[in-house]
C-alpha cells in the first residue's frame, strides 16, 4: 500500500502547486449551483435542494474524467514509462491514480456543498452526509476508471479532450440533474433511466429524503467494480514508446 500512497502523494503535490487549476475546476459547478439553483423557474419550494445533488455529481464527474488527462500528461512527458519500469506492481500505480482523483473530487464536492449550504440548501444530518459521500466515492471511482481506460487507448491530449467534451455535458443533461422524470419528454426519460449519473443523483436525493437507495448503490458498485477490472486489465498490457 505504501507504493500506492507514494503515487497519491506525488499527484497531490503536483495538483496543489496549480492554484489556477484548483479554481477552474470549482468555477463551473459553483456557477451551475448559484445561477441554476437560485434563478431557474421550476415549481419547487426549494429548487436548490433539488439541483444540489446534480451539481455535486457533475463536480465528481468532471474530476473523475480528469484522470484520463492526468494519464495523458504522464504518457506525453514520459513519466508513465518510468513508473512502469519500477519494481512496484502496476496495479499500485493505477489504484493510486484512481484514489487520488476520487479523493480530489470529494474535496471539490465538499466546497460545492458548503456553498450550497451558505446560499440556502437544507442542512442534512451527519449520517446523511456520510452516506452521500459514499455514493460520490463509488461514482468517482467509476468515472476515474472510465477516464483512465479511455486514455490508455488514446495517444494525444486533443483526442481525449474531444472525448471528454463529447461525454460530459450530454450525460449531465440526459440525467435527472435539472428536471425530474415527470417533466421529461418520453424519449429523454428512457435515456435518463440508463444514465449512470441518474443513479448517483437519485441516490443522493433519496438519502436527503430519509430513504436508503439500495438499488442505486448496488448499480454504482457493480459498474465501479466492472470498469476498474477492465481498466486494470488494460493497464497490465499497456506499453509506452
Amino acid at each position: 500500500m505504501y507504493r500506492t500512497f507514494a503515487y497519491i502523494e506525488r499527484d497531490l503535490i503536483r495538483w496543489s502547486r496549480s492554484s489556477l487549476n484548483i479554481i477552474s475546476t470549482l468555477a463551473m459547478p459553483a456557477a451551475w449551483l448559484i445561477f441554476v439553483g437560485l434563478v431557474m423557474p421550476v415549481r419547487y419550494d426549494n429548487y436548490l435542494d433539488f439541483v444540489t445533488p446534480g451539481v455535486l455529481v457533475l463536480t465528481m464527474m468532471t474530476a473523475g474524467l480528469a484522470a484520463g488527462s492526468s494519464i495523458m500528461f504522464d504518457k506525453t512527458l514520459g513519466y508513465l514509462n518510468k513508473f512502469l519500469a519500477l519494481p512496484a506492481p502496476r496495479e499500485s500505480i493505477l489504484v493510486g491514480k484512481i484514489l487520488f482523483i476520487t479523493l480530489r473530487g470529494l474535496l471539490q464536492t465538499t466546497v460545492i456543498l458548503v456553498i450550497a449550504t451558505l446560499i440556502g440548501a437544507t442542512v442534512q444530518s451527519l449520517m446523511c452526509y456520510v452516506e452521500m459521500y459514499l455514493v460520490l466515492f463509488l461514482f468517482g471511482v467509476m468515472m476515474s476508471s472510465l477516464g483512465s481506460t479511455v486514455a490508455l487507448y488514446l495517444n494525444d491530449h486533443d483526442t481525449y479532450a474531444a472525448f471528454q467534451g463529447m461525454v460530459s455535458m450530454p450525460l449531465y443533461f440526459a440525467s435527472t440533474a435539472l428536471i425530474p422524470y415527470d417533466q421529461m419528454p418520453e424519449a429523454l426519460k428512457i435515456i435518463s433511466t440508463l444514465n449512470p449519473l441518474t443513479y448517483a443523483i437519485d441516490a443522493m436525493r433519496d438519502l436527503a429524503a430519509g430513504n436508503f437507495p439500495l438499488i442505486q448503490i448496488c448499480v454504482l458498485l457493480t459498474l465501479s467494480v466492472a470498469i476498474v477490472l477492465i481498466c486494470a486489465r488494460r493497464f497490465r498490457k499497456v506499453t509506452v514508446q
